[in-house]
């Protein structure tokens, strides 16, 4: 870890659209605001975003100065025609302007570092931050590089990854200035206990001798998820607790179904729209999740060495769900169920990890040796070295 942060550092954030754009960029913020608190120092940042992108929503609720600029999202097609559709055409249009306002933006406030987590929203930034000779480093969730990273890759003074295996995926020209960070994980994430799950959903239920299955669609739940579960809940239930997240829309058809359970196993299931602050806690007690496969939930269960059984998101952008799936399944470190789900293939994947513990375990050691826990901390070293070794050639 770099000790010799600097007193006062500037830093502009581009990124977002969606939380796995958004978080790792405040993560990394908060991470390196630690890192100069600690040696007396203190941060200026500026978040450039999009108006209706999560990160107009998280931005402001932590404090952080946030500014809009215009550009374009690409909607992605295999047909070239549809990718020449009159709204990517008319979105196109609108990155020169947001190319001019970043420009302004980015020389006015004269960071020392931009750093663009990905989304159509950091490639206006992106490019004005060339233009204005700052130093950007880019930083990439996925294995492969997302549609923005591609386009800024050849402007990056550093590219910050999040697997090994992303590096020979990048072009020959760029691996120069690729280095192996992670993904930043919220820290909050990695200090869960499980009786305190216990305690605050009253888990009392539960029978701590069965292994927990934590079942999540994310926070708006996922139909295709919760009908599998559905369907195979009274052969889950003879094997292992369940929590199961199901999104609100989804709450009272599934409470409904569960009232038919027999009292012993519905003592054994816990039926949630949503999982707040108790995540940490949650995910401390499971022994295996069921969950979608985006970048942010692979970090977050890496790190945390939790054995996994992913449904990827089959219209994610790039099938970059899929990908990440089948990228930890071939280490050993989790299941990928692709293609058309049944609760047939859901017991078949989830049947070893619940009644083998070895197995359960062999899978868990996989997973945490691809678990990178620091990563914020190894993103920020990144920054601060871009930073350096930049000084001397910035006007």
């Amino acid at each position: 870890m770099t000790t010799d942060a600097p007193r006062n550092f500037r830093l502009i954030v581009t990124g977002g659209g969606t939380g796995g754009h958004t978080y790792p960029a405040l993560t990394a913020i908060r991470t390196l605001q630690a890192r100069l608190a600690s040696s007396g120092g203190t941060l200026d940042v500026l978040w450039i975003g999009t108006p209706d992108g999560l990160e107009a929503r998280v931005a402001p609720a932590e404090g952080i100065p946030f500014t809009t600029v215009a550009t374009g999202k690409i909607r992605r097609s295999t047909n070239p025609l549809k990718m020449a559709s009159p709204a990517n055409i008319k979105d196109m249009a609108r990155v020169p302007l947001g190319v001019a306002q970043s420009r302004k933006v980015v020389a006015g406030f004269r960071p020392d570092v931009v750093l663009a987590t990905g989304g159509y929203v950091a490639v206006p930034a992106g490019i004005a931050s060339r233009m204005c000779k700052r130093p950007l480093v880019l930083h990439e969730q996925t294995v492969r590089l997302g549609l923005a990273n591609r386009k800024l890759a050849g402007s990056a003074t550093r590219i910050a990854v999040s697997s090994e295996s992303t590096l020979p995926l990048l072009p020959q020209a760029v691996r120069s200035a690729a280095v192996v960070t992670g993904n930043p994980v919220r820290p909050e994430v990695l200090t869960g206990h499980p009786d305190k799950a216990v305690a605050t959903l009253g888990l009392h239920g539960f029978d701590r001798r069965l292994p927990t299955l934590y079942v999540t669609g994310g926070a708006q739940g996922s139909q295709q998820i919760n009908d599998v579960v559905r369907d195979a809940l009274p052969w889950l239930l003879e094997r292992a607790n369940v929590v199961h997240q199901c999104g609100p829309a989804n709450h009272d058809a599934l409470r409904g179904h569960a009232a038919g359970l027999p009292a012993a196993l519905a003592d054994r299931y816990h039926l949630t729209p949503f999982v707040g602050p108790e995540l940490p806690d949650v995910l401390a007690l499971a022994d295996v999740v069921v969950s979608r496969s985006g970048a942010g939930t692979l970090a977050e269960l890496t790190a945390l060495g939790k054995p996994a059984v992913f449904i990827p998101l089959a219209s994610s952008a790039g099938n970059e769900q899929a990908h990440n799936a089948r990228h930890l399944e071939e280490a050993g470190a989790a299941v990928a169920l692709l293609g058309q789900v049944t609760a047939d293939r859901l017991r078949e994947a989830v049947d070893p990890l619940l009644m083998e513990p070895a197995r359960r375990d062999a899978m868990a050691a996989a997973a945490r040796a691809h678990g990178r826990p620091d990563a914020a901390e190894r993103l920020v070293d990144v920054i601060l070295s871009a930073s350096r070794s930049a000084s001397g050639v910035r006007d």
